[in-house]
């Protein structure tokens, strides 16, 4: 039979992509297979898969969508490139962490709630009602007034009560807040004294005269000498109007205009100062009431074979579908079928060992995005697009296997599956592969290499150089200054746990995905005195953010610049007096369109500069501020390293840049062009500015390219040999292979894990290979 014409669109073709740092990329990607991209960190597959092809999709889908509806839709620019072709529906499964609405957990984002409540409003005995009596998010309601029946009748209804499932106490939140008021007031002091400790409250601004002029309160007097009566006004008294400073002001109590000012908003969307304020005075505890479950007593009341809601959500999924085994009913066999299906995706995706309860704000990266694949496992949809970010971050080598079944069992289904991936075990599984660089930022953004695993390993780029690469166990390792004792470690799973972690050497803490790793470094090492955590939380910055910026590296640069010229530091700042008026600072003027695409121009006043032309006047070491944001970090290094522009802040900054391997980053760059190992390791080079004696990494290699993780494995022995101790929460073999004392936690995930099952050298870990699955494959990896 001739080929019918639709059966021959087979590529997805992509002509001259230029977004962010591509250099016309052209390129054919097979539909229906595998294909994965490579590079080292910043060479530009983020933008080409993301930024280019999936958002090329989603914006030709939203155009579908009636006018009216697009005008609530966000309105995405066309990505830059000439023409995509052959493209299908993208499903974009990324590493965005999930919302931290405190009401959000894992049974609710993927459905597994909804299916419980109604479950229970069947089953339940005693019966209370409906589902939405078994729910967290709504409250119990009583109504009265006057109901209209079809016929037109009217009847009068006397305190109708709709039964919710929420807590009355936390109001479905499962915490209570408390203050911690030697963080709020220091009470030796007394208010004109600057008793009051909170950022914007100083002695004579207008915030604190409202207290001090009220007349309710001696503003002489330490708060610790006030009467119950003074106590009150300044703490608790409601709202009510006083004349402060000539003018009629309304006067509330300190903590009430506090939790409506500070602590009812979202922490994230806080100042720095304000923000760090809030988290060491917000002291949170399970709510008492309901025990923390979010759930009324009526709700927890009901009970399906011996179990409540409550109980079955704080179950870890395996356990919890261990109990749905055992409910038989025809009345519910279509739902038990689906929760059954559901709880089987979630273990066989390497996430069994998770509650339902779990708040997904606290899912790291990867957990996320497995989180988000539950949904796509049992789907029915074929020919469509399938986008991942690095889907085997976070994971063990023995959990990578299970991660690359399944990302095969999506494409056998007739789907095109896009990887963007570093981990060799997930490279070597693509049915096509496409390797950009040769370098990162400016240096990349080509595609070096297209075709099979084979054939780049072949090759002569730096991704086929490094894909046999494998590091050697050390001859010798160092030996220990001290050590640092943890005992009955209990934090979530973890069985009272005893160890000695090493001083002074590079420890490496290992285990499988859940085994309780994260539990014992956070919970019984950092924020003790001296320990530096960099952890996975996601650096946060609009596109008026940069490296300068985040770095703290702009204010020593202001100031030199200021001195020179004999002007305020202000003006060199693009958020402050020194910004362009017609962008204000922006660089790009945004038109909107209505429910067309918002536009956006460089701005002609400022040609995209940022800054007033008076300041672009004045120049330091021959550079007005504008060009130095454009130098590179090796560039700027040498620049503020000598002559007039020498600046020692400066250059620290710029050296704890090029030591983390981001000596490629323009320093006006916008945070939000970085790709995830970039920021990360943005934020290492922040945080290796702090004093400490112990640092403490997790998942450092996160985003990293095979060649960079011997630069990271470098920067590690740099830190320990100037005598500082590093603790590496990590799975990568080639980190495990290089410490000098590794700690593996386990056997298992969730219950079945929370207790060490090795100490020692990793020689003495590969040499104990049976016994556990580190061991296993760390022997694997360094005998290949």
């Amino acid at each position: 039979m001739a080929e019918h014409v639709a059966d021959t669109h087979e590529v997805i073709r992509v002509v001259g992509a230029r977004q962010n740092t591509l250099r016309d990329v052209t390129l054919d990607l097979p539909k229906r297979r595998l294909t994965v991209f490579t590079g080292v960190s910043g060479s530009g597959k983020s933008s080409l898969v993301f930024g280019t092809i999936a958002a090329e999709s989603r914006r030709l889908i939203d155009e579908t969508y009636p006018t009216f509806v697009q005008g609530f839709m966000p309105s995405p620019p066309r990505p830059d490139v000439d023409a995509l072709e052959g493209l299908t529906t993208a499903i974009v499964v990324d590493q965005e962490r999930l919302g931290a609405n405190p009401r959000s957990t894992l049974g609710t984002v993927t459905d597994a709630n909804a299916m419980l409540r109604s479950l229970f409003a069947r089953l339940g005995e005693p019966s209370i009602g409906s589902a939405n009596a078994f729910s967290f998010n709504i409250p119990t309601s009583r109504t009265s007034g006057t109901r209209t029946t079809a016929t037109g009748a009217t009847t009068q209804v006397e305190d109708e009560v709709y039964l919710g499932g929420m807590c009355p106490t936390c109001e479905g939140r499962g915490t209570v807040s408390d203050l911690d008021l030697s963080v709020i007031l220091d009470e030796s002091r007394s208010l004109r004294e600057g008793a009051i400790l909170v950022p914007g409250y100083t002695a004579d601004g207008w915030l604190v005269a409202t207290y001090i002029e009220s007349g309710f309160l001696d503003p002489d007097k330490p708060v610790r000498d006030y009467t119950e009566r003074e106590r009150h006004d300044l703490l608790e008294r409601e709202t009510t109007k006083v004349r402060a400073k000539g003018i009629n002001v309304t006067y509330d109590g300190l903590l009430p205009k506090l939790r409506r000012s500070m602590f009812s908003k979202d922490v994230d969307s806080l100042q720095p100062h304000v923000r760090a304020f809030v988290e060491r005075a917000a002291v949170f505890r399970p709510c008492p009431a309901c025990d923390g479950t979010r759930l009324n007593d009526a709700a927890r009341s009901s009970l399906v074979h011996g179990r409540s809601i409550a109980d079955v959500s704080a179950m870890q999924v395996t356990d919890a579908a261990d109990w749905l085994a055992g409910v038989d009913d025809p009345r519910v066999a279509p739902l038990v079928g689906s929760l059954r299906r559901l709880f089987a995706s979630f273990v066989e995706i390497g996430l069994g060992y998770l509650s339902l309860d779990r708040p997904s704000g606290t899912l790291s990266g990867g957990e996320a995005q497995r989180t988000k694949m539950v949904r796509h496992l049992g789907s029915a949809l074929t020919d469509v697009t399938y986008v991942f970010d690095e889907p085997t971050v976070g994971l063990h080598p023995h959990d990578i296997a299970r991660m690359n079944a399944l990302l095969l069992e999506l494409r056998d289904k007739g789907n095109t599956v896009l990887v963007v991936e570093h981990k060799p075990e997930t490279i070597a599984i693509a049915d096509h592969v496409v390797d950009l660089g040769p370098g990162a930022g400016s240096a990349g953004g080509t595609v070096c290499f297209e075709g099979s695993v084979q054939e780049l390993a072949a090759s002569a780029t730096l991704t086929g150089r490094h894909l046999g690469h494998r590091a050697r166990l050390k001859e010798s390792v160092r030996t220990p200054s001290g050590v640092l004792e943890i005992r009955g470690a209990s934090t979530h799973n973890l069985r009272d746990v005893d160890v000695d972690l090493p001083l002074g050497v590079l420890t490496v803490v290992t285990g499988v995905a859940g085994s309780g790793k994260s539990s014992l470094v956070h919970g019984s090492v950092a924020g003790q005195p001296g320990v530096v955590v960099v952890d996975q939380s996601p650096v946060r910055g609009s596109r008026r953010s940069n490296p300068a910026t985040y770095t703290g590296l702009l204010e020593p640069l202001r100031k030199a610049f200021a001195k020179a010229n004999g002007v305020k530091p202000a003006l060199f700042s693009a958020n402050s007096e020194g910004a362009c008026p017609t962008c204000k600072g922006n660089g790009t003027v945004f038109t909107d369109l209505g429910f067309m695409e918002t536009v956006a121009t460089p701005c002609e006043d400022c040609g995209g500069r940022r800054f007033r032309p008076a300041v672009l006047e004045m120049r330091l070491g021959g550079l007005d501020i504008a060009e130095v944001l454009d130098l590179s970090v090796l560039e700027a290094r040498d620049y503020v390293s000598s002559g007039e522009a020498r600046t020692p802040a400066a250059e620290a900054v710029l050296a704890r840049l090029e030591d983390v391997g981001l000596g490629y980053l323009r320093l006006g760059q916008a945070l939000t062009t970085l790709s995830g190992g970039e920021r990360q390791r943005l934020k290492l080079a922040v945080r290796m500015g702090e004093e400490g004696g112990v640092y403490v990494l997790d998942e450092p290699t996160s985003g990293l390219h095979l060649a960079d993780v011997d630069h990271l494995l470098a920067l590690l022995d740099r830190l320990v040999d100037s005598g500082t101790s590093v603790l590496v929460i990590e799975h990568h073999q080639a980190v495990m292979a290089h410490a000098d004392w590794v700690v593996d936690l386990g056997p298992g995930a969730g219950h079945d894990g929370g207790r060490v099952v090795f100490e020692g050298t990793p020689a003495d870990l590969v040499a104990a290979s049976p016994r556990t699955l580190t061991g296993e494959h760390l022997a694997a990896y360094v005998a290949s």
